[in-house]
């Protein structure tokens, strides 16, 4: 197969045949160094006609605070008194670096969540 940049479906679905051609070879082969290349195109493809935005930090805050039954009193310890939590959840203030490193140290909300 001639190796190129995935464009469309059509040829997605032509390189995933492949795969399945090439599944189980042995790596180090020329059909198995074939089978790593595809499935990075693969991979990039999929990436780029399926990327995932990025998540508001905010509303993983919300999230989180929904699953656990957390109020607003129980973000202060991360955030501030209650005043600031009230900002930060109403988007009148963004979350600074410390407060970022509480809420990814207490609450485990991962640091990728919280940054934008």
């Amino acid at each position: 197969m001639k190796l190129k940049p995935i464009q469309n479906d059509r040829a997605l679905n032509r390189v995933l045949k492949r795969i399945d051609e090439l599944w189980g070879t042995k790596r180090g082969t020329p059909k198995g160094d074939e089978l790593d290349i595809l499935m990075l195109l693969v991979e990039k493809y999929e990436d780029e006609r399926f990327a995932i935005p990025a998540s508001d930090p905010i509303e993983a805050i919300k999230f989180l605070m929904e699953q656990n039954n957390l109020s607003r009193k129980d973000l202060e310890p991360y955030i501030g008194r209650s005043g600031r939590v009230s900002e930060v959840l109403g988007g009148k203030r963004n979350l600074t670096l410390p407060m970022i490193r509480r809420l990814h140290k207490g609450l485990k909300i991962p640091y990728e969540c919280l940054i934008h």
